[in-house]
């Protein structure tokens, strides 16, 4: 059962019970601003359900930690497992713990390594990252074409944690566009991680800077590092009317400094709607009903024409 359906939304999945169920969440982290906001739609989407608990654990990006918080929810009992994966490529022991018990386990936001040979009681319920970085990396070569360096641009990459499938695709996405005839104008000076912090991001904006090279665009694997970049921008006062720096994931501050004009574009990845389609998922799972092992909720582009549409989003 490997099919992939894309959704605006999850009301498909939705399902409720009239016996008790109980979920156990193991997230990542719960020290960044999107994954707060996707943990806070499965704890808000499951409050709204009749006899569903939802127990949710920090796993503090410890793939060992992670490992222990799986097996205790199969130790406890719960009905269904729901997975924000610290390393998308250390997934295999997850799945296979949870397979062996008989327990439901659906992935969610950060796509597992081992997506595409899911057993039939597992799940991915995210956005389709070929989508995010391609959409943001496009929208920085028009602005740039626009502000008159279809003749030649340069500019800097800031990657998320390279263990992260997210990370690595959305880098591409950003390679890929920068390679084609429209945007082939556009040369990268050097690429870092920067783990998704928005204060390593801060850091290493400023190091690139130090270097002394000219550079016209900042792209930022997610909106956290963008406005890392934006702070020693402005820092070193560089006037942001003058640099393109995008993001993705709308976030609340991300928007903020969008319409301050800081930060030029994002890209709306709708947490609580994972979330919320995480949850059902599971609880679908979990009834023994079918459930599309890919479940794509898709992104939409955030730039200071459309931004207040999203402000009471993420």
């Amino acid at each position: 059962m490997t099919k992939t359906l894309i959704v605006a939304g999850v009301a498909a999945l939705m399902t409720t019970s009239a016996m008790a169920q109980s979920i156990g969440v193991s997230m990542a982290r719960f020290d960044d601003n999107f994954l707060t906001t996707l943990r806070t739609g499965m704890e808000d989407h499951a409050a709204t359900l009749d006899g569903v608990d939802i127990q949710v654990e920090d796993a503090q990006d410890d793939v060992a930690a992670q490992l222990d918080q799986i097996n205790n929810f199969i130790a406890s009992g719960v009905d269904a497992i729901v997975v924000n994966a610290v390393d998308t490529n250390a997934v295999d022991a997850m799945s296979k713990a949870a397979e062996d018990a008989g327990v439901p386990l659906v992935y969610v936001n950060r796509e597992p390594a081992n997506v595409d040979s899911l057993p039939d009681n597992q799940a991915f319920v995210a956005s389709n990252e070929i989508e995010s970085g391609t959409l943001a990396a496009f929208e920085a070569c028009k602005m740039l074409r626009s502000m008159g360096y279809a003749g030649g641009a340069k500019g800097y990459m800031l990657m998320g944690q390279l263990s992260n499938q997210a990370a690595v695709q959305r880098s591409k996405d950003v390679e890929d566009i920068i390679g084609i005839d429209m945007c082939n104008f556009i040369t990268l000076i050097d690429k870092q991680t920067a783990n998704w912090s928005r204060d390593e991001a801060s850091d290493l904006m400023t190091n690139f800077i130090s270097a002394g090279d000219e550079f016209q665009v900042v792209f930022a694997n997610n909106d956290e590092m963008a406005l890392g970049a934006i702070q020693a921008l402005k820092a070193a006062d560089y006037d942001m009317a003058d640099i393109v720096v995008v993001g993705v994931d709308a976030t609340q501050d991300a928007l903020q400094a969008l319409q301050a004009g800081d930060l030029d574009a994002t890209v709306f990845q709708d947490a609580a709607g994972q979330g919320a389609g995480a949850v059902d998922a599971a609880l679908a799972l979990a009834n023994g009903e079918d459930v599309d092992q890919k479940v794509y909720i898709p992104f939409q582009l955030v730039t200071e024409a459309n931004v207040d549409d999203f402000t009471s989003k993420n």
